[in-house]
């Protein structure tokens, strides 16, 4: 059976423009924090495969989205490589022992070795494949992962930061060693795409969370060859599954996207008429609802429809700019989605 989000992936027509969430699964959904207190933590929750599919399910069954997003974090690929991780409470995620040196790379386990010990994420896609199929709805399943300059920063921060000065004075100071962790992570990601593939996704979304923190003369050298190189890798075997790229903050960068990805993720700092302009020809576009409009439904309304009119429903997935935030009523979620749904759907 073709599913509409797969389809709408590959700028196919479909019956209506389908919509999900970023951080869909989450702490606004008071069933997913059910589930977590019963896990005892978030990485816990992330290690059992389950738990994980459990709530990975919850968007699609209280929300209506169209597609499922894997519930997992894009730290537990450091986490495997052999950096301890542990999430604090108002701190978040924190790595005891963050890369300084060559050396300290050199410990780390790197390719297969690493995406080999993920075992957890694609038994949660195996348990989710067989439940979707089961269902035999035309929901989509997603999964992801952090691009390599993204999970860079907090392998060489240790933690999350806001100005990234420890991995930006190695990006100017000592470009090989960068590289190098650059270069160990994007070989883990290709494997850990392709096995996230092989247990059961659809779609695929490389996440460049931090793109915004390196200047445009030089994102291309640190962040966006390394994410084309997945891109690479992952079409050339697998080219039935879509891939979508979200590098968040840049719209200085849009006239130097390339690659042979299917779908832009444009966040909510860039206008979508500029987005459009820029790359509509050559990518479907997602996005990109500022996600603070969530607090109010007229708000959302006025955006979700603004939205529609510029992308003429054709060549576009709805979602938020970023990540659904935790304090957001569930009714206004569902509100977005319905409208997603009432203003793109096809007269028959």
């Amino acid at each position: 059976m073709s599913k509409i989000f797969v389809d709408a992936c590959f700028g196919k027509e479909t019956p209506y423009t389908p919509v999900w969430m970023m951080r869909q699964a989450g702490r606004y959904l008071p069933e997913y924090m059910e589930v977590r207190a019963k896990a005892g933590d978030f990485l816990s929750l992330c290690h059992d495969p389950q738990k994980s599919a459990e709530v990975t399910l919850q968007p699609l069954d209280i929300v209506g989205v169209d597609a499922a997003i894997l519930f997992s974090d894009i730290l537990v690929i450091p986490n495997e490589m052999g950096m301890e991780l542990e999430f604090i409470k108002g701190l978040g995620p924190k790595f005891a022992n963050p890369i300084k040196s060559q050396e300290d790379l050199d410990k780390l386990l790197g390719g297969k070795d690493a995406s080999n010990k993920l075992t957890y994420v694609y038994d949660t896609i195996k348990i989710l494949r067989e439940e979707l199929d089961k269902r035999g709805d035309e929901k989509a399943l997603i999964g992801f992962t952090g691009a390599p300059w993204t999970l860079a920063t907090y392998m060489i921060e240790g933690q999350g930061t806001k100005t990234y000065n420890i991995s930006k004075k190695m990006m100017y100071s000592n470009p090989e060693l960068l590289h190098n962790i650059l270069s160990k992570v994007t070989e883990v990601v290709k494997y850990y795409l392709e096995s996230q593939i092989k247990s059961g996704v659809d779609v695929v979304q490389i996440f460049d969370s931090w793109a915004s923190a390196i200047e445009p003369s030089k994102y291309d050298e640190f962040s966006w060859k390394y994410i084309i190189e997945i891109v690479d890798y992952i079409k050339s075997k697998y080219p039935h599954i879509p891939i979508i790229v979200f590098p968040k903050g840049i719209p200085a960068f849009l006239d130097n996207i390339y690659g042979d990805f299917d779908v832009f993720g444009v966040d909510w700092g860039t206008p979508m008429a500029l987005a459009k302009e820029k790359l509509g020809d050559k990518y479907v576009l997602q996005g990109n609802m500022e996600p603070c409009r969530l607090y109010n439904k007229e708000a959302t309304t006025e955006c979700v429809e603004s939205i529609a009119k510029t992308m003429e429903n054709k060549r576009h997935i709805f979602n938020l700019g970023h990540g659904i935030l935790p304090d957001v009523p569930v009714e206004n979620a569902i509100h977005f989605v319905n409208e997603c749904h009432r203003v793109s759907k096809k007269e028959k």
